[in-house]
């Protein structure tokens, strides 16, 4: 009987501060999946997601180039697949509705909580 390996799900990690993506990658790692990459910004994002073709991207929204709105929209456009869930402090109910209404799939508050961030990616497994 043979066994299948592991399947690790890749995550594009995008925010402009360094110290959340740092702190999202250990979160993300720790929980099986592996970062295939970072990006600080919308435009990066974009640019990653169409290399790397992650399963799932984590987007914070106010980022300088392009906010991860509009990244949103651009990758669900490139790929109507795309699994991106969005992270902001920016947690008003306006804000949540337009970041859905842009694709994404799910939107965690900062600062976030352990337990709803590994639920969350418990749920694109």
């Amino acid at each position: 009987m043979t066994t299948k390996p592991p399947v690790f799900k890749k995550v594009l990690v995008v925010d402009d501060a360094a110290f959340v993506r740092a702190m999202l990658k250990k979160l993300i790692e720790d929980n099986g999946f592996v970062v295939s990459g970072e990006a600080e910004n919308g435009e990066e994002a974009l640019r990653a997601y169409r290399s790397l073709k992650p399963d799932l991207v984590i987007m914070d929204i106010t980022m300088p180039l392009m906010d991860g709105i509009e990244a949103t929209k651009k990758i669900v456009a490139f790929d109507g697949k795309a699994k991106i869930v969005i992270v902001s402090a920016r947690g008003e109910k306006p804000m949540v509705i337009k970041a859905i209404e842009a694709g994404a799939q799910d939107f965690i508050v900062k600062p976030f909580e352990v337990p709803r961030v590994v639920k969350t990616l418990n749920k694109f497994r």
